[in-house]
């Protein structure tokens, strides 16, 4: 089974401590349980106890420290780390959010020449440390062109910071914040690393109603030595950008968790319920809402494995993860909404009872595609691919699987952020080809109208400015590359083949919808609406296939897992 069964772990790891890790991890809520679980979210409880936990099983240092600078154990593992992504979100995100912001505030870090800052922030791991990433301020947002946080020089060659923060995860107790503006009197951008317990850094609020932390601070004439700093100038910029990089990709496997285990909790309460005389999930718009949510889950989790690939095979001539990430970051994240609104549909009022799991699950499936700033962010990102990636394909060595156990030492020597446009990736047509399968064949036919149209009627001068347009081209756009992502790692997973077509009956709808909102645009024009009709396709009915897939894969939901109580 593809989606993580915390009672039976049956991933496999390429070595005994990745397990370790994880069955560690899973065995501290268990034994916590729901009951309690629930109550710390309830009374917004800080996290102690899973903070002690994580220093005393170095589950940090053992996954967030780079190979070089950490125990024989530790290595930045990607693959490793969405794993461990995974079962954070699946029991809480204040849980994952701790661990998430901690890797923002390391890659500006790991991503230094300072070495002296590098060796004190692996011992500040193994002694359980968390960390923070001071980069958004209330006044311009994640705004990194402008900065009000200032490094002002003294006379003895030291510096005095001044300056706020704003929605700072961790900004609480972090053992080092990682914090980015510019020197006073210049244009130059500067990170440096402040200790959120010194007497001039004042950590002033929680911004949100919640567990987590999420801070507003502020630095009073912080003392900052040279040997503080971590990045100057085009370095700083590029470690901002980067960092993001690294660490918003793990916004996916966040939703991912979460609606892993909504849809437990989900279908073993409908199969378990009676109305009118006959269990809620023989209804069939109940069964048609499980499936399509199942469905869904089961493409976030194998697209999301798949950018993975591409992020460890990463490297100077290949860049292809640029554009997988942010699909990651965007689609799979408000694929989680959906999921969470099918599951919500059926269990209605039960959905917001205080000793259920999916309270907090429907609150929180929230957050994370806004964490990121906003959904527009990352299709306007991923529109810029899109010229190369229909028409200029670019020949790459086959990539695997990559789950092996090594250090992804490139991710924090990505280099300039520049050039997106230059980027080339594989020629996705032979990956549909290469499936015999009626909705995939659709499927297919829709991305051949949407390249057409890209071709025959392009966005014109005043539609390129229209940002509400190009969120339209750009859905339709983020969905080829989605399907792509999965039709590669349905294979790789051995997906059976009936829910291969299962899923891109969804994907058509989806895309349909997509098309349909296109054509709704105002300044959409005649050519462009002609070929939005024409993209407008039904998937291929198949019963028999539609049977199997909920009874041998989504009604067997209901027995599989239910959390300690």
């Amino acid at each position: 089974m593809i989606l993580l069964d915390p009672h039976n772990l049956s991933r496999p790891y390429s070595d005994d401590r990745s397990r370790e890790v994880m069955q560690k991890a899973i065995e501290f809520f268990e034994t916590k349980g729901k009951r309690a679980l629930k109550e710390d979210d309830r009374e917004r409880v800080w996290y102690d106890d899973f903070l002690a936990f994580v220093k005393q099983e170095r589950l940090f240092a053992t996954t967030l420290t780079p190979a070089e600078y950490g125990a024989e154990d530790a290595r930045w593992d990607t693959w490793r780390n969405c794993e461990f992504a995974e079962i954070l979100g699946f029991y809480g995100l204040h849980y994952w959010y701790t661990w998430q912001v901690s890797i923002l505030g390391l890659g500006p870090i790991w991503m230094s020449d300072n070495e002296a800052v590098k060796k004190r922030t692996a011992e500040l791991l193994e002694d359980g440390g968390i960390f923070a990433f001071g980069l958004s301020e209330r006044a311009h947002g994640a705004d990194v062109y402008s900065t009000d946080m200032h490094l002002i020089p003294q006379d003895d060659g030291t510096y005095i910071a001044r300056g706020e923060k704003y929605y700072i995860g961790n900004g609480n107790k972090a053992a080092l914040v990682s914090t980015f503006g510019k020197i006073d009197g210049t244009d130059d951008y500067v990170f440096f690393v402040v200790d959120s317990q010194h007497p001039n850094y004042e950590c002033k609020r929680n911004v949100v109603n919640a567990q987590s932390y999420v801070s507003n601070y502020a630095l009073h004439d912080y003392p900052v030595r040279e040997e503080d700093i971590i990045h100057r100038g085009k370095d700083a910029w590029n470690a901002a950008l980067n960092t993001v990089n690294v660490g918003k990709f793990n916004l996916g496997w966040a939703s991912i968790g979460i609606c892993t285990h909504a849809m437990y909790e989900a279908v073993r309460h409908a199969a378990n319920r009676e109305l009118y005389g006959q269990r809620v999930t023989d209804f069939p718009h109940v069964k048609q809402l499980f499936s399509d949510a199942y469905a869904r889950l089961v493409a976030m989790k194998l697209v999301a494995l798949r950018a993975s690939d591409y992020m460890r095979v990463a490297g100077p001539d290949d860049r292809r993860y640029l554009l997988y990430n942010p699909v990651v970051k965007m689609k799979v994240t408000t694929q989680g909404e959906d999921v969470i609104n099918h599951l919500w549909d059926v269990i209605a009022a039960k959905g917001f009872e205080s000793d259920m799991y999916f309270e907090m699950a429907a609150r929180d499936i929230r957050a994370l595609p806004k964490l990121e700033g906003t959904v527009h962010v990352n299709i306007a990102l991923i529109i810029k691919f899109m010229p190369n990636f229909f028409f200029n394909p670019e020949t790459y060595e086959e990539v695997g699987r990559r789950d092996e156990p090594t250090s992804d030492d490139y991710l924090f020597n990505q280099g300039a952020t520049r050039g997106l446009g230059q980027i080339r990736f594989h020629d996705y047509k032979p990956v549909f080809d290469a499936v015999d399968l009626p909705n995939v064949k659709v499927f297919s036919e829709q991305i051949a109208i949407l390249k057409e149209l890209s071709q025959a009627a392009p966005p014109g001068e005043s539609q390129r400015n229209d940002v509400d347009f190009l969120l339209a081209v750009g859905e339709l756009f983020t969905l080829v590359v989605y399907a792509q992502l999965f039709l590669e790692n349905a294979a790789i997973y051995s997906i059976p083949d009936d829910l291969i077509d299962q899923v891109f009956d969804v994907f058509i709808r989806d895309f349909s919808a997509f098309a349909l909102q296109l054509y709704g645009k105002p300044s959409s024009t005649e050519v462009q609406m002609e070929h939005c009709i024409r993209m407008i396709k039904k998937p291929v009915p198949d019963a028999d296939r539609y049977e199997r897939i909920w009874s041998k894969d989504v009604l067997p939901l209901k027995d599989c897992y239910e959390m300690n109580p």
